[in-house]
């Protein structure tokens, strides 16, 4: 019976590329040609179902090409082919680790273009891939898969967040590794969830669920996946974002110079086209609001909880089977945990004491991490103790310049997030080491002096604290912060617009012929501030939105008299000053002078005030960037930077990880460039137009080809011209002005 089909079959031959461009033209006039090889590909299924570890290769081969040939044209005739999907899945799932490679990836890219016609949903086609990814022993069809699962993925959440399937998937993979955590099967749940987060396809906190279960596994590579995308999953997303954003940077004025020199095709229409939907879209994101990506460390549902189960289970249980290496790893995240969470982790400050040696292998992550471990809710008592073994064990006069700064380092970033851990003592000998030999240990120093003239200056020697803290002290604008105490909230960078406003009052002043501490009236300004706003917002805005209902202006009270304001005292107040008992000057100096109310407090900022002062941040950040001195530098010590931002050992290691022996001369030369302005600033405008033009493509001049010319082709002509009579100087240029009147050596056609 079997040998009568394939006689049959054998007669029923057609090339198959030629049938399937003729099918996608017009399906219904090869209808029958279709049913034909449909039947083909049942009798090559049946055969191979029946004996696939013995099937001949002749038969994969015919079988293959009609999987190839039967999903590419099975949209077209969805009636006949509604099962194929099915018997595809069936053949993978059942036969996968005997079926022949080549076979095995058409029926797996088949599956695919199914899905892209829609002849096959995402969740039955990960459903069927996702169970053969982890279970097949083949490298080349687990990359496949894995390629094609996350592809899909992608795809499905292109236009729209597809959130049941997306749910679907990550059960699947937080199952996946919850249900035995001493197998390496979690790795592909880590690797696709990484790989989806990156890509800002997944950034909810499930996903981050599923790589917190994966930290707590009891496999060593499950662990050390978990605990890597935490630290670094963010910093990924961050560069995959700067990549793409790079990729779509069009130079519309090279294309179309590049189209206009060239023969005009459609080809290049279309880029010219392309180029620009690129350009309009990249100027679309620009104005639509940045999206609120959260840091995977700021979606875990319980903070507390999940750092105290990794320092118990991975850091203090002894049968651990981490090495120094991973579980130096675990330890940064449970400090940038403790950091960033303000959390408090009983026995953590202890686990600490025997690494804080200089022998220890990789201390100074292990000083970087104590650090990241320390912020204002620590009790100081957990942590002077480290302060004091840090001080002891690296800083002193018989040790290294290297493990001196490193001490210091160490000490300073502790201290600026928990500056009550510092007794006055030792703090004073630690700033003495600023007068060493060392670079770096003079920098430690004199960042940890310049940090306490900002925190805490009662604690410094009067010598030693300035002349900005010292009238800090008197004003009492600086005193030491008590524990727990908090910061009120401000606006950030009110300082630079008031004294924006105090500068442009002056000049108003000057102009007027008034002295600098004449009152002005500043109603006027103000109110035409609010109406130039006002006129502007409904000209250019037609959906600013909705009023917001606020208080009437009878219960806001707003007063203007000298007393509220703190400025200077009447001439009465004087009066009575000088006839009542005479102060002490003692007393009188002792006592901290009134401190002037923000401009936040006394007045109401217009929108002009706002852009001002955002201008005025932006400019104040770019000079930061640009000086490099005393702003950087105190910048480093400030203890709120270090919120989001991981602390490194290089950090620690301070001026020792820039030697010679640890860097290339390129990243030294990239170090010693960092901060200065660029040279193409000072470029002249003859430099800039010449930069430009190559930039898009164009060419040069006759006069600058003719300047750039070798000077050996240019010495006959100069001889020649130089010997010259007057008849033949008079002769060529009544010849040049000839071919200027015709319009050149060809002359105009007109005449």
């Amino acid at each position: 019976m079997v040998k009568r089909k394939l006689g049959a079959l054998e007669k029923v031959e057609a090339d198959l590329p030629n049938l399937q461009h003729k099918i996608r033209r017009d399906p219904k006039s090869y209808v029958e040609d279709f049913r034909a090889q449909h039947y083909q590909y049942e009798s090559h299924r049946e055969i191979f179902m029946a004996a696939p570890a013995s099937a001949a290769d002749t038969g994969i081969i015919s079988l293959r090409e009609l999987i190839d040939f039967i999903a590419h044209v099975a949209d077209c005739y969805p009636e006949i082919t509604k099962d194929f999907p099915q018997e595809l899945i069936d053949i993978l799932s059942q036969h996968h680790q005997v079926l022949e490679p080549e076979l095995r990836e058409k029926i797996v890219g088949s599956l695919v273009l199914l899905r892209k016609k829609d002849l096959l949903d995402s969740a039955t086609l990960l459903q069927t891939l996702f169970p053969i990814l982890i279970s097949t022993p083949s490298k080349t069809l687990r990359a496949l898969i894995f390629q094609k699962i996350l592809m899909d993925l992608r795809s499905s959440n292109s236009k729209t967040i597809n959130h049941k399937l997306n749910r679907t998937m990550q059960t699947v993979l937080f199952n996946l590794v919850t249900s035995d955590r001493t197998s390496s099967k979690g790795l592909w749940a880590i690797k696709l969830t990484r790989e989806l987060w990156k890509r800002q396809i997944w950034s909810d906190a499930k996903a981050v669920e599923v790589m917190k279960e994966a930290s707590l596994s009891e496999n060593e590579k499950v662990i050390i996946g978990g605990v890597r995308f935490f630290l670094g999953g963010d910093k990924e997303r961050e560069d995959m974002e700067d990549e793409s954003s790079d990729d779509e940077a069009v130079d519309i004025g090279r294309v179309k110079h590049q189209v206009g020199i060239n023969k005009k095709t459609r080809k290049q229409s279309r880029a010219v086209e392309k180029a620009k939907a690129t350009v309009k879209r990249k100027e679309r994101k620009k104005n639509q609001p940045h999206p609120l990506n959260f840091s995977a460390l700021h979606l875990l549902h319980d903070p507390q909880g999940y750092a105290e189960t990794l320092f118990s289970k991975h850091l203090q249980n002894t049968k651990a089977k981490l090495n120094l290496e991973q579980k130096l790893q675990v330890l940064q995240l449970v400090s940038r945990l403790v950091g960033l969470h303000k959390l408090h982790i009983m026995h953590l400050y202890s686990y600490f004491q025997k690494y804080l040696t200089p022998r220890q292998p990789s201390v100074t992550s292990f000083l970087a991490s104590l650090a990241q471990a320390s912020h204002d809710l620590i009790p100081p008592d957990d942590l002077e103790p480290l302060v004091q073994k840090i001080a002891n064990e690296f800083v002193s006069e018989a040790s290294a310049s290297e493990v001196a700064t490193a001490g210091l380092n160490a000490i300073r970033e502790i201290c600026a997030r928990q500056p009550l851990a510092m007794n006055e003592t030792l703090l004073q000998d630690l700033v003495m080491y600023r007068k060493s030999k060392d670079k770096g240990v003079v920098m430690g120093a004199r960042g940890l002096l310049s940090l306490y003239r900002d925190l805490n200056p009662e604690m410094l020697k009067r010598r030693d604290r300035g002349k900005e803290a010292s009238m800090g002290l008197r004003s009492g604008e600086k005193k030491e912060k008590r524990f727990g105490e908090q910061e009120t909230g401000g606006i950030e960078g009110i300082e630079l617009l008031e004294s924006w406003k105090e500068q442009e009052r002056k000049k108003r002043l000057a102009e007027k012929g008034l002295p600098s501490d004449a009152e002005e009236d500043e109603e006027e300004d103000e109110e035409a501030n609010w109406a130039a706003w006002n006129v502007e917002d409904d000209e250019d805005s037609d959906d600013s939105g909705e009023w917001i209902n606020v208080q009437s202006d009878a219960e806001i009270e707003l007063s203007d008299s000298e007393d509220e304001k703190g400025g200077p005292p009447s001439k009465k107040a004087k009066q009575g000053d000088e006839s009542g008992e005479k102060t002490d000057p003692d007393a009188a100096e002792s006592k901290p002078e009134p401190s002037k109310p923000s401009i936040a407090t006394t007045r109401i900022l217009t929108p002009a005030d706002l852009a001002k002062l955002q201008e005025l941040r932006t400019e104040a950040a770019v000079n930061d960037l640009v000086s490099g001195g005393k702003s950087r530098r105190g910048q480093q010590s400030n203890g709120t930077r270090h919120t989001d931002d991981p602390l490194t050992a290089e950090e620690i290691e301070g001026l020792n990880a820039l030697s010679a022996g640890k860097l290339t001369r390129e990243e030294r030369i990239a170090h010693a460039k960092e901060g200065k302005t660029d040279r193409a600033d000072h470029k002249s405008v003859t430099a800039k137009r010449k930069e430009r033009k190559e930039s898009e493509g164009k060419s040069t001049t006759n006069k600058e080809k003719a300047r750039r010319k070798n000077f050996l082709m240019t010495l006959g002509k100069a001889r020649s011209k130089g010997k010259r009579s007057l008849v033949e100087t008079r002769n060529v240029l009544r010849a040049h002005q000839d071919r200027q009147k015709r319009g050149g050596r060809r002359g105009n056609a007109g005449n």
